[in-house]
């Protein structure tokens, strides 16, 4: 073995804790040196992965002889490594004495039913297998729900296939239980590879697809659903790997929470960045639903052309892609309008938004600007602003559910912060958005009598050098990065005040401030830089004080701006916005578009591109094909 490639392994290996006892989640933070030995990845891959499953399946072993102790996850990490069978055979006939439902129960006893298929006794799997008798499970209301569940009920009929209807909890036989779920399946497949996920860019999300697409790939007993499976995930993580700034994902997000929002790195998908690219630290307790995924990583790895998108960033790049707004029901003339997504990324930071309006209900984050920390742990390394709608009219959008119990309703169900003023998560139809390269203008106009009429900006506990400026702008510095802030209209600041979980009833003070702005017509300015293309933030501030810049607020917000970049915007509310005298175009878009990732609108294949590497993900044919062009 060379020396540089085994220092590099051995680097590797000890950012992800394998050789310590301390878990990769507490340790220092990881090497960024890409890798060059695939082989080396692979073994680096194997250590995390066996890192996981060893803290998982250790967590309780000093108390193995109580079951009562084990749940699902650590039983299917003890499966992976064949100890505490008996155990874990009691554990299981408990647990399904009292059985769950719906989709996030489903994929966890599959995935206890497929690796105990050898293992657990016969009375642990006749367990299992009569909860799909007795337990009505219910499909859930968002897309990875169905996911999750179609998936599961896919698996699970494949592990007991032909038997009668009434050995089912949903009356139908194995073979149509199979049939409706690979049409699903496909489906959605199709969907996705044609307009784009409605659940696009998830910060936690990605774990409830990802794991049910290793499952498919793992244990199918069709090698046509195996193949699709693999090229889901290489999809799914094509994607991720392109919007993340060395291991963190930033936005713009369908769905995200507020600890994803503001800590970036503090999401399921900081687990899968540092398990697959191994670039990141994982997020503690490497993200919960990780586990799962954990036990057959070894059936997948990432192929060399995303591990390289992930890891080796060598120039700026835009790409410019196309998603859809989850299912309406009510109020909209369109059932899934699309979403056009701009990503800038640099070395020192990101920029990256959406259109605006209303996207999600609950969950959305139209745009931010992030930057990079060497470590990002305990960093809010963001900037954004936002309206904090609250709107009973936008949850039966998207609900089939009775009216009456929003909006308080979905405050108890693990969104606290939903009718809250001060929140910084959800979309707003009175926010639009244009972003050119690392310029972002957002305008809000709002109706009189809206619940939570101003907007918020999010300043961060890790902002420095942060002034008001005399201009009308705010500066300051993220990382490497500096940052300026303009509001269009008068401002107050608030502390930002968190709550620490989906079922929290408290809110925390963590550090930072809201820049909240009670006025109807409004707007934010935020312009980016690296702090290496300026002597000094001086001279930065100079730069951007010098801008020509107009605004006006009435009728409607219009702005115009040339940019540090030297681009003419123009910007009104209501209109189409441009630059340089060009209206952006959306219809022209394509499903995605840059240096890396190439789709087009309805075509079902994508081309993943880094350097001379190249694979093509292609659903007509179901087939993956890797090239290398000539130097």
């Amino acid at each position: 073995m060379k020396f540089s490639n085994f220092f590099t392994v051995m680097l590797t290996l000890v950012s992800t804790g394998t050789t310590l006892a301390q878990p990769a989640f507490e340790a220092s933070p990881p090497s960024r040196v890409v890798v060059q030995d695939a082989s080396l990845r692979r073994t680096a891959y194997e250590a995390r992965i066996d890192e996981v499953i060893a803290w998982r399946a250790g967590e309780n072993r000093a108390t193995t002889n109580d079951p009562a102790k084990l749940d699902m996850a650590t039983i299917a990490t003890k499966l992976v490594l064949g100890v505490d069978v008996e155990q874990c055979s009691q554990r299981v006939i408990a647990i399904m004495q009292d059985p769950g439902s719906g989709p996030f129960w489903m994929f966890p006893n599959v995935c206890v039913a497929y690796l105990g298929r050898d293992l657990l006794s016969p009375k642990a799997k006749a367990a299992i297998r009569d909860t799909w008798r007795t337990t009505r499970q219910i499909r859930g209301d968002t897309e990875n729900h169905w996911v999750m569940y179609y998936a599961s009920l896919y698996l699970i009929s494949e592990l007991y296939p032909n038997e009668p209807a009434d050995s089912w909890y949903n009356g139908r036989t194995s073979e149509e239980n199979l049939a409706e779920s690979r049409a699903f399946l496909i489906d959605w497949m199709n969907t996705t590879t044609t307009v784009g996920q409605g659940e696009f860019n998830p910060s936690h999300y990605i774990g409830e697809y990802a794991i049910p697409m290793l499952f498919l790939a793992s244990w199918s007993n069709d090698p046509e659903m195996n193949q699709r499976g693999q090229m889901m995930l290489d999809w799914l993580f094509a994607e991720l790997a392109n919007n993340t700034l060395n291991g963190v994902l930033r936005g713009p997000n369908s769905r995200t929470d507020e600890g994803s929002v503001v800590e970036r790195s503090n999401a399921l998908a900081s687990y899968f960045s540092w398990i697959l690219f191994g670039n990141i630290p994982p997020t503690s307790g490497y993200g919960g639903w990780g586990i799962y995924f954990a036990t057959v990583a070894k059936n997948y790895q990432v192929p060399e052309v995303i591990y390289r998108l992930a890891t080796d960033r060598q120039e700026d790049y835009l790409q410019r892609d196309r998603a859809r707004i989850r299912r309406r029901w009510r109020y909209s003339e369109e059932l899934s309008p699309p979403v056009y997504k701009t990503n800038y990324l640099r070395r020192d930071y990101a920029v990256g938004s959406t259109q605006g309006g209303q996207l999600d209900p609950i969950q959305a984050h139209a745009w931010d600007l992030t930057w990079d920390e060497p470590d990002p742990r305990g960093k809010h390394s963001t900037m954004f602003s936002m309206h904090p709608l609250s709107s009973s009219v936008a949850m039966q959008m998207y609900f089939t559910a009775y009216p009456e119990p929003w909006i308080k309703g979905v405050t108890h169900e693990g969104k606290p912060s939903y009718d809250s003023p001060d929140k910084i998560v959800g979309s707003s139809p009175y926010e639009q958005v244009y972003q050119n390269l690392d310029t972002v203008i957002a305008l809000y106009d709002i109706p009189p009598g809206t619940r939570f009429p101003h907007i918020n900006g999010f300043f961060s506990k890790d902002l420095v050098n942060v002034t008001e400026d005399k201009s009308g702008w705010i500066f300051a510095q993220g990382g490497r990065a500096y940052l300026a802030y303009r509001p269009l209209a008068g401002y107050h600041w608030i502390p930002y005040l968190h709550y620490n979980g989906g079922w929290a009833k408290e809110k925390l003070p963590v550090g930072g401030q809201l820049l909240t702005s009670p006025h109807l017509k409004n707007g934010t300015i935020v312009q980016a830089a690296s702090a290496s293309e300026f002597e000094s933030f001086d001279a930065f501030k100079v730069a951007i004080v010098a801008l020509p810049l107009e605004f006006a607020l009435e009728p409607v917000p219009t702005v115009k701006l040339t940019t540090l970049r030297g681009k003419k915007i123009i910007f009104t509310y209501g209109q189409a916005p441009g630059a340089d005298g060009e209206p952006a175009d959306y219809s022209q878009w394509k499903l995605f578009e840059g240096p890396h990732l190439n789709a087009e609108i309805g075509g079902r294949k994508l081309t993943i591109t880094h350097g001379r590497l190249q694979r093509v993900l292609d659903f007509n044919t179901l087939t993956i094909a890797d090239t290398v062009t000539r130097p």
